[in-house]
């Protein structure tokens, strides 16, 4: 299974989020760190990520060729990230046809009456627990699948 975590600014949510990842799951998933800043996708290679890539068009082109994105609800609000995602990233996002699976982060204008208001690694174990239902339940693992992104 080919996961996008994308974040930005410092990348601190999706090193977080691929730790725990990498943690739960191990070598069975492929990671690409997706930031929308080089620094984001540094952080979020040094925390395991299989690849890393930055910028607009890294947003843009890898959306549509994972099976699963994490990161934050911010990924989706364009102009979020104080500026640094564009409408163009988030419209890739939330058309890609990959899962989405994020936190209910309210830093973006953006609350969810449905969500707690739980701390930052609650949220991250929330997200990795459904990411590993979805591992489980889809019919989207490839076995042989050997990594990269095509």
């Amino acid at each position: 299974m080919k996961i996008a975590v994308i974040d930005g600014q410092g990348g601190g949510i999706g090193r977080l989020i691929i730790e725990k990842l990498r943690k739960e799951l191990g070598q069975e998933i492929y990671i690409i760190g997706v930031g929308t800043n080089a620094v984001a996708a540094s952080v979020m290679l040094k925390a395991g990520a299989n690849d890393g890539a930055s910028g607009e068009n890294a947003v843009v082109w890898s959306s549509s060729r994972v099976d699963l994105i994490a990161g934050s609800v911010a990924i989706i609000a364009a102009n979020s990230y104080a500026g640094e995602l564009t409408a163009r990233m988030a419209e890739a996002i939330a058309s890609s046809p990959a899962t989405k699976i994020l936190i209910p982060l309210n830093r973006c204008g953006i609350e969810l009456s449905c969500s707690q208001d739980e701390p930052l690694p609650i949220q991250v174990d929330q997200l990795v627990a459904r990411v590993r239902a979805y591992k489980q339940n889809s019919q989207n693992t490839n076995q042989e699948w050997k990594g990269g992104l095509r």
